[in-house]
């Protein structure tokens, strides 16, 4: 490399010193993130092999106990309660050699009804790691990935990913917050849930209210399937699930619609609202849950933004440039933009009704 006085500069010459305490804090945070990335997978295994739920039902006990009450190898057990001890996600006691699940390690990985249930992220995540060659092609070309493209892991994993959050939140905070729908639904009305995936938000809302008649639409078959199976088993008679965009889907005069945590992942988003708007009864509610963020990178920039920054990057904004207008909203928009989108389609009055540190509900009517 030449200096502007044209003589050669010494090799290396042009690199910048290293702060060894900002190396070694980056290096910190490198190990603690390598060992969490390992050890999603070991969650996956743990929870697929019913470990976690064994050793909460069988309290405190030895690698050998738990093998002998979970029918698994012993050897193969004994190293992944280890590793899972060295992440605080199971307790071990070195006196007696015994592992155990405390109340919030239950709460957060054997008791998938808790609001703090967890280990459904963990399987998104394993169909990031399958698919990362389909994103870097995406990279490339700009073309995006579909949803349906994806691994099957991430389906039943966004499943279990936001159930703790709806079964705790849909009917006992997010829709008492809007102004009468609550009083609607149990009147009896129409209901549309865009994007609605296996069904998770839309039994749970008609199992709710019997009066009412819900339409879940997605365009993903195999989730409308999966949809339509969840609520025979439930045995939920006043539901319905077919697929259709978001842009076109059927029916008319509908007392509330509702979009889950999907609106960021539309292509176009304007179009979809523009859609819900000519939907509504005239004095109809759109309810657009929506993963929380600020309205700047420098707002997101914290532990939850982090997670739906690196969602986001995977499969939202691929999602979106797969389709048509492709305007990539994102998972972290923030009010602002959603907002814009939901003027642009028509509507002309918004209010956040309520939030969650992982969610944003926004009420808005024509």
């Amino acid at each position: 490399m030449k200096t502007t006085n044209g003589s050669e500069m010494p090799h290396g010459a042009g690199k910048r010193s290293l702060n060894p305490d900002a190396l070694n804090k980056l290096l910190g945070q490198m190990i603690n993130d390598l060992g969490a990335a390992v050890n999603g997978a070991l969650v996956v295994l743990g929870d697929g092999l019913g470990i976690y739920t064994a050793l909460a039902d069988i309290g405190q006990a030895t690698s050998q106990e738990l093998a002998a009450k979970t029918n698994l190898d012993e050897r193969h057990l004994r190293e992944w309660l280890s590793a899972q001890a060295a992440s605080g996600y199971v307790t071990y006691d070195a006196a007696s050699e015994t592992f155990s699940l405390t109340a919030e390690q239950t709460a957060v990985f054997a008791d998938p009804d808790s609001p703090a249930a967890m280990t459904g992220g963990f399987y998104g995540i394993s169909s990031l790691y399958h698919d990362e060659p389909l994103i870097a092609e995406s990279f490339r070309t700009g073309a995006g990935l579909p949803w349906g493209k994806h691994h099957k892991c991430l389906f039943c994993g966004t499943e279990r990913f936001f159930r703790p959050g709806y079964q705790t939140n849909i009917n006992a905070n997010w829709i008492p917050a809007l102004n009468g729908v609550q009083e609607k639904l149990n009147t009896g009305t129409k209901v549309a849930d865009i994007g609605c995936g296996h069904g998770l938000s839309t039994l749970i809302m008609a199992k709710e209210f019997p009066k009412s008649e819900f339409y879940g639409f997605d365009l993903h078959a195999a989730s409308v399937e999966a949809a339509n199976r969840h609520a025979e088993e439930q045995q939920v008679t006043n539901v319905h699930f077919s697929v259709a965009p978001a842009k076109d889907f059927p029916g008319r005069d509908y007392g509330f619609v509702t979009i889950f945590d999907a609106l960021h992942d539309m292509g176009d988003p304007v179009g979809a609202a523009s859609h819900v708007k000519q939907s509504l009864q005239p004095d109809g509610t759109f309810m657009i849950v929506e993963p929380m963020a600020g309205d700047s990178l420098t707002e997101n920039m914290n532990p939850v933004g982090r997670v739906y920054y690196g969602f986001s990057t995977m499969i939202c904004t691929p999602a979106s440039l797969s389709q048509e207008v492709g305007l990539a909203l994102g998972a972290q928009a923030g009010e602002r933009r959603l907002r814009e989108v939901l003027s642009k389609g028509g509507f002309t009055r918004f209010r956040r009704a309520a939030e969650t540190p992982f969610n944003m509900v926004l009420e808005a009517r024509p």
